[in-house]
C-alpha cells in the first residue's frame, strides 16, 4: 500500500484527515488497507441512503449517489459506490496521480462511472468538488479533460463531506498547516455528522441537520478556541498555526467557494487568551459580542469572532471597538457593537489583554508599548491627584490631533509650574503619536486610543472612573478628523 501523507491541497487533506479520524489514528501514515476498507464500507452504506443521499448533491451533484435516474435503480448506485470507494485496491494505470505522486487507478471496468464511458482512472466534477465537468477541455493540457486520480485520493475526496461542517446549503472545510489542528476539526465534524445521520435515520428524516446554527466564521473560531483549551488542559505548549476555512457548494450553477483565512498572528493571540491570566477578561468580551436575538432565540454569530478575520489590517478599529468599548457602526439591528459604552463598561477595559494583542497581532515595537504604558500611568496619577476632569474629557473626546497635543502640553505645563516633571517627554510623544516602528505615522488615533485604554484601566482600578461616571461625556460613534 502506498505511504499516505498530507499533500498541501486543502480539500484533499481534509479528506485524508477524515479517514484518519474515522480509523481513530493520529496521522494518515498510520492508515492501513483495513482502515480504508472500513471507511469505504461506511460510505457505501450511507451515501446511497437518506439523509446523506440528498445532502451529497451539494458536493457530488450528478454522481452515482445522487443521480435522479438511479433512484429506482439501486443496483447502479451500488455499482458506482463500489467503483469509486474501493478503487484503492485496483491495478495501477499508466498515469500518475498529481496529488500523491502514485499511479492513478485502473478502476474496475476502467472508469469512475457506471456505464464505463469515462476515460480510464479520470475524475470530474461529480467526483472532486469544484473541478470541471465531463467534456470541458478548458484548462487541461492538450485538451485532455479530467484529472487522473489514485484510489487513495479518490477515497479521500469522497470522505471530505464527512469531515466538514454542514452550514446551511454549503459545506465548511477547515484546513491548517498544523496536522494536529487539521485532524481536530475533521474529527469533530465527523463525529457530529455520524451522530446526525443516526438521528435522522431513526426519525426517518430525509434531511441531514446542520452541524451548528452558527455562521461559518463564528463556528470556526468556536472550535479553534475549544482546540486551544483542550491543548492547555493536556499541558501541551502553544503551537500557533495558520487556519483557513473553505465554505463551498458544488451544486449546479450555484457552485461557489468563499475562503476565510485566519492569520498566524491571530491564531497565536487566540491560543494565548486561553491562559488563566487572560481567559476571564477575554470571555467577558466574547459574551458582549453575541448577536442580539429575541427572547429564546439562538445567536448565529459573534461580532467579535467575525471581526477577527479583518486582522491585522483593521487592528486600529478593532482595538477601538472591543478594547476601548467605543460604539461600533450598526450592520443590522442584531449587531451588539452600537450598544458599547466606555462609561458603563469600564470593567471590560483591560490593558493586559490589549498589550497581548499588540504583541501577538500588531507586532508592535516593545519600546513603543513601554512608552504607552508609562504615559497611561502618568496620566492616571495626574487625573486622580489633580482631579482634572477637563483634561480627561478633552483627551477622551478629542476629534483631531491638535486637541490631543494641546491637552498634553497644557497639563504638562501645569505640572512644570508646580515643580514636577512634564507628563510626557519628546521621545515618548514621537513614539506614541507620530512614529510607528521609526516610520512617520499619520494615524494619531491609535496612539491616543492605546494610552486611553491604559488610563481608563488604571482609573477603574483606583475607583476614580466609577466615582465620576455620571459626569463624563457620553461616547458616540463619530467620524474623527485627522
Amino acid at each position: 500500500m502506498t505511504q499516505i501523507d498530507y499533500t498541501g491541497h486543502p480539500l484533499l487533506d481534509v479528506g485524508l484527515a477524515t479517514l484518519t479520524a474515522f480509523a481513530r489514528k493520529r496521522h494518515p501514515r498510520e492508515l492501513t488497507e483495513s482502515d480504508l476498507r472500513k471507511a469505504a464500507e461506511y460510505m457505501e452504506k450511507h451515501y446511497i441512503a437518506k439523509p446523506l443521499r440528498s445532502f451529497l448533491t451539494v458536493v457530488f451533484p450528478n454522481s452515482g449517489y445522487t443521480q435522479p435516474a438511479f433512484e429506482k435503480q439501486p443496483e447502479k448506485q451500488k455499482i458506482y459506490a463500489q467503483r469509486v470507494l474501493f478503487s484503492f485496491d485496483s491495478f495501477p494505470s499508466p498515469e500518475t496521480d498529481p496529488f500523491l505522486g502514485c499511479p492513478a487507478a485502473a478502476v474496475p471496468y476502467d472508469a469512475y462511472d457506471v456505464k464505463s464511458k469515462l476515460p480510464l482512472g479520470r475524475a470530474f466534477r461529480q467526483h472532486v468538488p469544484l473541478l470541471t465537468g465531463e467534456g470541458v477541455i478548458n484548462f487541461h493540457a492538450y485538451g485532455d479533460a479530467g484529472i487522473p486520480l489514485s484510489g487513495l485520493s479518490m477515497l479521500a475526496f469522497q470522505a471530505l463531506p464527512l469531515g466538514c461542517a454542514k452550514v446551511g446549503a454549503r459545506l465548511l472545510a477547515v484546513y491548517s498547516d498544523d496536522p494536529h489542528l487539521l485532524l481536530h476539526f475533521a474529527r469533530t465534524f465527523l463525529e457530529t455528522n455520524k451522530q446526525n445521520v443516526q438521528i435522522a435515520q431513526t426519525a426517518d428524516n430525509d434531511e441531514l441537520p446542520d452541524t451548528s446554527p452558527r455562521r461559518p466564521r463564528t463556528l470556526l473560531i468556536e472550535h479553534l478556541l475549544a482546540a486551544e483549551k483542550a491543548r492547555l488542559e493536556k499541558g501541551q505548549e502553544a503551537s500557533p498555526a495558520t487556519v483557513t476555512a473553505y465554505y463551498f457548494s458544488n451544486y449546479g450553477k450555484a457552485a461557489e467557494i468563499r475562503i476565510f483565512p485566519l492569520p498566524l498572528e491571530v491564531s497565536a493571540f487566540l491560543g494565548s487568551v486561553q491562559s488563566p491570566k487572560y481567559i476571564h477578561l477575554w470571555e467577558k468580551l466574547v459574551k458582549r459580542g453575541w448577536q442580539i436575538t429575541q427572547q429564546g432565540g439562538e445567536a448565529r454569530y459573534n461580532r467579535l469572532y467575525e471581526d477577527l478575520f479583518t486582522l491585522p489590517d483593521a487592528a486600529p478599529s478593532f482595538i477601538r471597538c472591543y478594547f476601548l468599548r467605543r460604539p461600533g457602526r450598526a450592520w443590522d439591528r442584531s449587531d451588539p457593537t452600537p450598544g458599547y459604552d466606555t462609561r458603563r463598561e469600564g470593567d471590560l477595559i483591560s490593558w493586559p489583554l490589549t498589550e497581548l494583542f499588540l504583541r501577538k497581532v500588531v507586532r508592535m515595537d516593545e519600546r513603543r508599548i513601554q512608552y504607552i504604558q508609562q504615559l497611561g500611568e502618568s496620566l492616571a496619577t495626574y487625573v486622580v491627584e489633580r482631579n482634572d476632569r477637563g483634561f480627561f474629557n478633552t483627551f477622551w473626546m478629542a476629534r483631531n490631533y491638535g486637541e490631543v497635543r494641546a491637552a498634553l502640553i497644557r497639563a504638562s505645563q501645569a505640572e512644570v509650574r508646580h515643580g514636577r516633571p512634564p507628563l510626557v517627554n519628546l521621545d515618548q510623544f514621537l513614539a506614541i503619536f507620530e512614529q510607528a516602528e521609526g516610520i512617520p505615522s499619520a494615524d494619531w488615533h491609535l496612539g491616543r486610543d492605546l494610552v486611553l485604554i491604559h488610563l481608563l484601566d488604571q482609573l477603574y482600578q483606583r475607583g476614580w472612573l466609577q466615582a465620576h461616571a455620571a459626569e463624563l461625556p457620553e461616547t458616540e460613534e463619530v467620524t474623527e478628523e485627522t
